[in-house]
Parts: C-alpha cells; sequence; structure tokens
C-alpha cells in the first residue's frame, strides 16, 4: 500500500518496534493527525480469545466520560408512552411499525444507533438482514433493547460507546478526535480498556490483551504496552 508523505513524515518521529505508555501514545498520536481534518482517534484491541465460541465472546458498551467527539443520530422503535419518553430525551427519530418499509424498501438509514423496547423486537427483527450487518441490531447486552429508552439516549448522546470483536477477535473504537486534550483522550481509553478488561470471559485462557494500537483517521499506529494495562 502506498502511503502519503504526510504518513511517512509522521511515522519518522517514532520508533513502531517500542510499546509506549498512554499518555505517550497519545501525545504521539495527536502529533501524527495532521490531516486538514479533525481526526478520529481510535484504539484498536486484539484480545486472546476466540469469538467463534460464544463463551468466548466480548461485546458490551461504555460511555466515554469525554464523548467521541461525533454528534451519533438515534433511532428508538416504541410504542405508547415510551415514544415521547425517547422524544424527550433528545431521541432523533421514534416510531414504529411504520419505520420498516422506509428502512427495509426505501434504504433510509439516517441513524448511527437504533434502541428499541423488548415489545418491538419481533417488529426490529424483520429488519435484521439490513441492520444486521451494519451493526445497527439493538441488543441487550449494549443496552439498546431497554424499557428505559430514556436513559439509553442520554447515555448514548453522552458518549456511550458499544464494543465488539471483529472476526479477527479485534475490538475497533473511537476514543475522541484529534481536537481532545491528552488528558481527554487518555481518561476516555482507560475507561474504554477498563471495562473491556472487566468483560473478559471466563473461559478466555493465557494472555488476554495480546496488543493495543492507538491511531487516528490517517495516521500510523503506535502500539501500547499491555503488561501495564492489565
Amino acid at each position: 500500500m502506498k502511503r502519503g508523505k504526510r504518513y511517512l513524515n509522521a511515522a519518522k518521529l517514532f520508533d513502531k518496534t517500542a510499546q509506549y505508555d498512554v499518555a505517550e501514545a497519545v501525545s504521539l498520536v495527536k502529533k501524527m493527525a495532521v490531516a486538514k481534518f479533525d481526526e478520529t482517534i481510535e484504539a484498536h484491541i486484539r484480545l486472546g480469545v476466540d469469538g467463534r465460541h460464544a463463551d468466548q465472546q466480548v461485546r458490551g458498551a461504555v460511555v466515554l466520560p469525554h464523548g467521541t467527539g461525533k454528534t451519533v443520530r438515534v433511532l428508538v422503535f416504541a410504542k405508547g408512552d415510551k415514544l415521547a419518553e425517547a422524544e424527550a430525551a433528545g431521541a432523533d427519530y421514534v416510531g414504529g411499525e411504520e419505520l420498516v418499509p422506509k428502512i427495509q424498501n426505501d434504504g433510509w438509514l439516517d441513524f448511527d444507533v437504533v434502541v428499541a423496547t423488548p415489545d418491538m423486537m419481533g417488529v426490529v427483527g424483520r429488519l435484521g438482514r439490513v441492520l444486521g450487518p451494519k451493526g445497527l441490531m439493538p441488543n441487550p447486552k449494549a443496552g439498546t433493547v431497554t424499557m428505559d429508552v430514556a436513559k439509553a439516549v442520554k447515555d448514548i448522546k453522552a458518549g456511550k460507546i458499544e464494543y465488539r470483536l471483529d472476526k479477527t477477535n479485534i475490538i475497533h473504537v473511537p476514543i475522541g478526535k484529534a481536537s481532545f486534550t491528552e488528558e481527554q483522550l487518555v481518561e476516555n481509553f482507560e475507561t474504554l480498556i477498563g471495562a473491556i478488561i472487566k468483560a473478559k470471559p471466563a473461559a478466555a485462557k493465557g494472555q488476554y490483551l495480546r496488543s493495543v494500537t492507538l491511531a487516528s483517521t490517517m495516521g500510523p499506529g503506535v502500539k501500547l504496552n499491555t503488561a501495564k494495562l492489565s
């Protein structure tokens, strides 16, 4: 893969073979985020589990103290009083069965997170083929299937993010923007890694945190010293 001049210049700022502590890594990643837009800072966490086994799945959600810097659009599937509750809490879109054809047939996907009350999961389930591959299906583990729609919406708007393993047993999540202070990014990262360590499955054997890398959207990855994290 051919790398641009900015990337190559940034890569000269650090030792690719070294492992850094969180504060040093955050400082380097911020310095290397030199794109003309406010780059997202992401954590890429490889775990020593096999996600193909149900008892080794790692999935959950955590509220980052400083949010992600991104405006999140929330869609809530509910009925009765819960519709007004969700709206009052700041949901961008609320509705029920009438939204199914809009999503299924018209390809409407102007939202980032879907919340549903348990009694609406039969309706939402019909959208599994559309929402599933995009990672938008509500899930009780992530707190997006709940009767307390107001809390779910407020948490998401405040910076709640979902984390889960991909097919290669890596978790990819944003921890903020390059415009955040180093302290904000460190606090967000520590909150996230704390939640992932707490979510360690009992069936996981050996080293749990295999590798942790921080990177900005366009910048190179900086490896963290995992021994100092667990």
